[in-house]
């Protein structure tokens, strides 16, 4: 279980990102954070690995205050915390293997990195994982020659092959298309389940959250305004969240936007044929 204990984060510039946010994710659960545009979900999850330091509060992943770690022990605890992000921040010039395989960074001698000689259980179990993201028959492509929907897979794996206590989500739909977008939500939420692995996913996407989460924080100005169900996520609640809009004229756009995607997909189909 992940917890947050009254987490805050002030910078230097006396800008507020985060006040005293207090939550508890459990095992199994996939979390969507949303919000407006500088609401403090992308700082929330990099206080939470300290790749922000956190200016006040704990974050405890199981019994372990990563707040109070010196920097040898926070490089042995980020192992257990599974990142992926919104720009893959895969290494464009190795092979998707490779770049799955960087996921064991932290368990192996560093000349076994730097030669590229991993253990054969690593090996192995990379294999396996890009057996499970669908990219098996490319695993030995350059990733720069993947698209986007593929990169991200690679980027799950990887952050798979950790064998983490904790997945951190950042944006992992912000460059994919709606059909993918989908594909990407139903294969995090499919291993989540399958590994009674909990994790945050910082979405901007709402429908695609409510579709997918399984309780949904929204935050405004470094607070928490909402923390309820994807059901619950009202016209009134996303009000306290964004502020005043036309919700059910979103909505209805939205749908539009889908079915016109939807019948140039077939109109191209159609030339093609």
């Amino acid at each position: 279980m992940l917890t947050l204990d009254s987490l805050s984060k002030t910078y230097k510039t006396g800008d507020t990102a985060l006040t005293e946010v207090s939550l508890s994710v459990p095992k199994g659960q996939i979390m969507g954070l949303i919000g407006p545009s500088g609401a403090g979900k992308s700082t929330l999850i990099r206080c939470i690995n300290r790749l922000v330091e956190p200016t006040g509060g704990k974050v405890i992943l199981g019994d372990v205050d990563l707040v109070k770690l010196g920097k040898a022990d926070l490089r042995r605890q980020r192992r257990r915390i599974g990142m992926i992000f919104q720009e893959y921040a895969l290494v464009e010039r190795l092979t998707v293997m490779e770049n799955v395989l960087s996921g064991r960074l932290g368990y192996v001698p560093f000349w076994r990195s730097f030669l590229r000689k991993y253990p054969p259980a690593d090996i192995q179990r990379a294999y396996q994982l890009l057996d499970r993201v669908g990219l098996m028959e490319h695993a030995s492509k350059r990733a720069d020659a993947l698209s986007g929907g593929q990169r991200q897979r690679v980027g799950i794996a990887r952050a798979l092959a950790q064998d983490p206590d904790l997945l951190l989500v950042d944006e992992p739909t912000a460059s994919l298309d709606p059909k993918t977008s989908r594909q990407i939500m139903r294969l995090l939420t499919e291993i989540c389940a399958e590994r009674n692995l909990p994790a945050i996913v910082n979405i901007h996407d709402v429908p695609l959250a409510q579709q997918f989460m399984q309780r949904i924080v929204g935050l405004r100005a470094g607070r928490v305004v909402f923390d309820d169900a994807p059901e619950l996520l009202t016209e009134d609640a996303l009000t306290r969240i964004y502020g005043e809009e036309d919700w059910n004229a979103m909505r209805q756009g939205d749908e539009d936007q889908a079915t016109a995607e939807a019948d140039s997909r077939e109109r191209l189909a159609a030339l093609v044929r």
